[in-house]
């Protein structure tokens, strides 16, 4: 199945429409809110964000009424065997709606029709969203090894 088969499917979601339409991203908007508004992307450069968007899968959620972004995820993939979920983030306004966990049942969705192995995520405040659709701490942790910053 190729990407633009299922790229630009809408799920409503209350006031929000989520989107994977990469011409929708926000890329100012998203840079912004993750240099300087999140535990794992703070000081992110410009330069390194837009890379980031621009060799990646892009969900956006948006205001239905005024269109302006209020969520966004980013999956790293092969869409073969593996996908790396990250960089997820709700708009403080946005928050307690319920959209993080829409936004991550929309990214599962997305990606279900690839019959990925395995999809990741590493959080260190959010786990119920995740749990809420499924994701579940790792059966086996010490298999599981990291080359970098940790």
């Amino acid at each position: 199945m190729s990407d633009s088969a299922a790229a630009y499917d809408t799920v409503m979601h209350g006031a929000y429409e989520i989107s994977a339409d990469p011409a929708r991203i926000d890329a100012a908007r998203v840079h912004h809110w993750l240099s300087t508004d999140s535990y794992w992307a703070m000081g992110r450069p410009r330069e390194k964000q837009d890379r980031a968007i621009a060799g990646s899968l892009n969900f956006g959620a948006y205001d239905r009424r005024s269109g302006a972004m209020a969520a966004y995820a980013r999956v790293v993939t092969d869409y073969a065997t593996f996908a790396w979920l990250c960089d997820v983030y709700v708009d403080r306004p946005a928050r307690g709606t319920g959209l993080g966990t829409a936004l991550a049942a929309a990214v599962r969705d997305h990606l279900e029709p690839y019959g990925l192995r395995r999809i990741m995520l590493a959080t260190a405040d959010a786990h119920g969203v995740y749990e809420k659709v499924g994701f579940a701490p790792l059966r086996n942790p010490d298999i599981w090894m990291a080359l970098g910053q940790q």
